[in-house]
């Protein structure tokens, strides 16, 4: 099992309470799981408790790419982990997300452990970000 990790941080100009909740509900999840221009989300589902499931498929071009996954924790406003289920991942590939109050809105750390390769974690580190600026866009 590969223990490569990678890590991405952003302050979004929102309320803490309003960018934690995003990542739980379906129509903000299908508005910003988009990690690359042209990326659509036709399907996105959300049972957010812990233990609940979550479904996103990103659609790029004809290409629509599966992801699922389990909650593993939900502390309100504070953090949210949840297993990361795609075809380019391994079993146990974790998302942590962190989420502290700053000046003008809310900085969120997410960290990703667990990739098949350097270029599978590389290429979720440029994901991520983009996954990132596009919630900054759209909360």
């Amino acid at each position: 099992m590969s223990e490569l990790s990678t890590s991405v941080s952003r302050n979004i100009a929102a309320p803490r309470t309003k960018v934690f909740d995003a990542w739980l509900n379906p129509e903000m999840l299908a508005k910003f799981m988009t990690p690359m221009p042209g990326t659509t989300v036709p399907v996105a589902k959300s049972d957010a408790s812990e233990g609940g499931r979550f479904e996103i498929v990103m659609a790029i071009g004809d290409d629509e790419i599966p992801h699922s996954g389990t909650y593993k924790e939900i502390s309100p406003h504070e953090r949210l982990v949840f297993t990361w289920e795609s075809p380019f991942s391994v079993p146990d590939s974790t998302v942590t997300l962190d989420f502290a109050d700053a000046d003008g809105g809310t900085d969120i750390t997410l960290t990703h452990i667990k990739f098949p390769s350097e270029e599978a974690r590389d290429n979720h580190t440029g994901g991520w970000t983009g996954i990132l600026e596009a919630l900054a866009a759209n909360i």
